[in-house]
């Protein structure tokens, strides 16, 4: 039998004592899959993510943003089953209509205006 020994390396602002390690290695392991599978989900599975879509910096982060955003409200949609249950709906059906909704909004100068002053999300 072979055993395959592999080192992993975190970079941290807490302190790591004997007592957390194990914890530090845990969420940093699991923080690492959940961004290493939403890559690979934006790569592979409909984002069309890819190295360069542009050679403006400010475009490319655009686009890059856009396509977190998209992904997000896809995960939302997949994670609300209970609901599309309840309205009897499919997840697809409601991405169709998504999509109808954003095609057919309209930004006036207001939008505009409150899209330059600096705002938070939080989550809870």
């Amino acid at each position: 039998m072979i055993r395959l020994i592999v080192h992993f390396t975190f970079i941290t602002s807490f302190k790591i004592t004997k007592k957390n390690y194990k914890d530090i290695v845990f969420y940093g392991r699991t923080r690492w899959r959940i961004e290493n599978e939403g890559f690979n989900e934006q790569k592979n599975h409909g984002y069309n993510l890819e190295h360069v879509f542009s050679e403006n910096y400010t475009a490319m982060k655009n686009h890059y943003y856009l396509i977190q955003i998209a992904h997000m409200i896809a995960q939302m949609f997949e994670k609300s089953s209970v609901i599309n249950k309840k309205m009897k709906i499919a997840t697809k059906v409601l991405f169709e209509k998504l999509k109808t909704y954003f095609l057919k909004i309209r930004l006036t100068v207001e939008d505009m205006e409150l899209s330059n002053k600096r705002f938070q999300i939080r989550f809870a």
